[in-house]
């Protein structure tokens, strides 16, 4: 399957080619990275760094793209294995490591676009202070708990190169994660990204 010939229904070739050059990295593999991944692979995109070191647990599947049989393995090998399904002919730099201040250059030196993705507070703390003001476009998200009005998750520049998707509010330690308001804020963070992409 070649699957720029599908994209060549809704791109053109000078588009196609400029999606196909940007370098992806995106911190986080949950319910966000992973649904973020899966539409940008849709979307063109074939160069990507993502990085997480978590396994997938039953509770995950309820918003999150992996499947029951998936349960135990490692998020970013499975998630791998998942947007290779859609595109095989990916270019994937799957990292099982948890993100510190020490390692986080190394991981993102390469990216064009940054995507922030965690839904810890002190993950998403340590990779803004890091690329809020950068050079690099950087697409984070904070509030998409609960359910209902999924218009109230909105995407507000925060920077010169940042982005925020979300409602800025709803807090996962009061409202439940779910699919619905989760999938939209990683559709709106991929949506961005292509918007930087093919507008810049």
């Amino acid at each position: 399957m070649n699957y720029d010939e599908i994209n060549a229904q809704f791109y053109s070739s000078k588009q196609i080619e400029k999606i196909k050059s940007v370098h992806i990295a995106i911190a986080g593999a949950g319910g966000l990275g992973s649904n973020c991944a899966v539409c940008l692979v849709r979307a063109g995109f074939v160069n990507f760094t993502i990085v997480d070191f978590d396994i997938i647990s039953p509770s995950n599947l309820n918003r999150q793209f992996y499947f029951a049989e998936q349960a135990g393995q490692i998020k970013v090998e499975a998630l791998g294995e998942n947007l290779r399904k859609i595109n095989p002919n990916l270019n994937l730099s799957l990292i099982c490591e948890k993100i510190t201040d020490k390692n986080i250059d190394a991981f993102f030196e390469d990216a064009d676009i940054i995507i922030e993705a965690f839904d810890k507070a002190e993950a998403k703390a340590l990779i803004a202070e890091k690329f809020l003001c950068d050079k690099k476009p950087f697409v984070c998200a904070s509030g998409i708990a609960g359910f209902s009005d999924s218009d109230r998750i909105k995407v507000r520049a925060i920077g010169k190169n940042s982005w925020i998707v979300g409602d800025e509010k709803s807090d996962v330690k009061n409202l439940p994660p779910l699919a619905p308001a989760v999938l939209v804020a990683a559709a709106k963070q991929a949506d961005k990204v292509l918007e930087i992409t093919l507008k810049n």
